[in-house]
């Protein structure tokens, strides 16, 4: 297991869609047979599986694993603590998400609107 350390700063997330197991180690820190058990651990991570079982991450997975890094080895939570912390925090991010994805879609309905006005 990497030892925690409170002033390692992680890399910035290329803008890619999709990232190895090899990659996502690196830019979280976190050993590739950790993943692995993270994986089963937290039903939040599921990255796509394609040929060969070979499992590709997506920007939004390697954001949750460096949350879950934080919040077990600089937070000190247990698995089943982070697991709740997390499904308690999912809740609420969903609604915000949702909200500002509202408040998009309302946006882009002005612009059209607007287009459609001056046409």
């Amino acid at each position: 297991m990497l030892e925690p350390s409170h002033n390692h700063e992680l890399p910035a997330i290329p803008g890619k869609r999709y990232f190895t197991i090899g990659e996502v180690s690196d830019l979280c820190a976190v050993k590739p047979h950790v993943l692995r058990y993270w994986e089963q651990e937290f039903p939040q991570l599921s990255p796509v599986k394609r040929r060969g079982n070979r499992r590709y991450y997506q920007r939004q997975d390697v954001l949750m694993i460096r949350q879950i890094r934080s919040l077990l080895y600089d937070q000190g939570f247990t698995i089943g603590g982070a697991r709740q912390r997390l499904s308690g925090e999912e809740a609420k991010e969903d609604v915000t998400h949702y909200k500002q994805l509202i408040r998009q879609t309302i946006a882009e309905l002005e612009e059209v609107l607007n287009v459609l006005k001056t046409s």
